[in-house]
């Protein structure tokens, strides 16, 4: 019973740790007849300041992109930029039978949008919340919304079917999969993925597989293979006020699942060669600290790399493959404080770098400021 509260305290407070979502434990609760109900959220501003190129996120919350990073020297410099479209609001409630329904959204990039809607009940969960093959045991604690490369998983919200027991959870998902110059992909069958999370101690870690189908049809040619991706994920606490945490992934056939890789996110999976599915894979990890200076004030530091293997399909001849990302990495650190509860103000300075294929390359510097005010 102790290593399941301790164990839940960890997900609950790395998920909040990461990407500031907003604590059940401060949500506004009451009674509805025999349901119980929580109304959550906060209110945020994202603020940016790019020294180099224009790299915040067409997506809004002001996070760092990697698209256009390579190449971008003659870029101009000196960019500023806010918005407000991280702000959330959550709905959780729990009936007497024990059957909790969760709906919850934000408004990036600029409209209202759904993040989670799902039930659960015993174990089995259905809906869209976030992957199985996904962990945030590893990350380290970041304002830039999208956060390092490499981290553990998809890092994303997709719709499921989920039975958890223990540690261990199984689902089938909604597949992430691209081709490279293929308009002609097909999802025949759910991705299936597996996780182990668990704690010991100042220990907390996690591992996970995901099999998925890559295929295409083109009405005249098709064919598909198998992919698969797997993740390790540890944070341990070294003091009261030190933590060291990292991720590991590797991919082949599945680089959807190789977090902020390519253009920005998820890498093409896999390319087309004489008619058949030719794999793609890659690997990535992120490293990183967290330190408790005590009065609500933390500082943090993180690296996140990822490199995606393209040899094979420059050997078979893939056009538009020189452009492609090549690697992507990032230095993020930052400062956070909370000078009463439910209110985190902090800054971040962060370093972009991306090299594509053919060996073009580009890097920037930015400065992120955030405040949330949770309820």
């Amino acid at each position: 019973m102790q290593s399941n509260k301790l164990r839940m305290a960890i997900r609950a407070t790395a998920a909040a740790a990461v990407f500031g979502v907003a604590s059940q434990a401060g949500a506004v609760s009451f009674s509805a007849g025999d349901y119980e109900v929580d109304v959550y959220g906060y209110a945020r501003l994202n603020a940016s300041y790019d020294i180099d190129s224009n790299q915040a996120s067409q997506f809004g919350s002001r996070a760092g992109s990697f698209e256009d990073l390579a190449g971008n020297d003659d870029a101009a410099d000196g960019h500023f930029g806010a918005d407000a479209f991280q702000s959330r609001l959550g709905f959780k409630t729990v009936s007497p039978e024990g059957v909790s329904v969760t709906v919850e959204g934000d408004f990036r990039p600029g409209n209202l949008r759904l993040r989670h809607a799902y039930g659960e009940y015993n174990g089995v969960l259905m809906g869209q919340t976030w992957s199985n093959f996904n962990s945030f045991v590893g990350n380290t604690s970041t304002l830039d919304f999208d956060s390092l490369p490499g981290l553990a998983g998809i890092q994303n919200r997709v719709a499921q079917a989920r039975y958890t027991t223990g540690p261990l959870s199984f689902s089938l998902e909604q597949p992430k999969n691209s081709i490279v110059d293929s308009d002609h992909k097909k999802d025949g069958m759910p991705a299936f993925t597996a996780r182990f999370e668990e704690s010991q101690g100042g220990l907390s870690y996690s591992a996970a597989l995901l099999a998925h189908q890559v295929g295409y049809d083109d009405g005249t040619n098709d064919d598909d293979a198998f992919g698969f991706a797997t993740f390790v994920a540890a944070k341990m606490q070294l003091t009261d006020m030190i933590t060291l945490q990292g991720t590991l992934t590797y991919t082949d056939g599945a680089n959807s699942y190789l977090y902020r890789s390519g253009e920005d996110f998820g890498a093409a999976s896999a390319y087309v060669a004489g008619g058949s599915i030719e794999t793609l894979s890659g690997y990535g990890g992120s490293i990183g600290a967290g330190i408790n200076l005590g009065g609500g004030r933390s500082f943090n530091i993180g690296y996140g790399y990822v490199e995606v293997d393209w040899d094979d399909a420059v050997d078979d001849g893939v056009a538009d493959v020189g452009d492609q990302s090549e690697s992507n990495q990032a230095v993020m650190a930052n400062y956070q404080w909370t000078p009463v509860k439910n209110v985190m103000m902090g800054v971040e300075y962060q370093y972009l770098k991306r090299e594509n294929v053919d060996g073009t390359d580009g890097d920037a510097n930015r400065i992120l400021f955030a405040a949330q005010y949770n309820f």
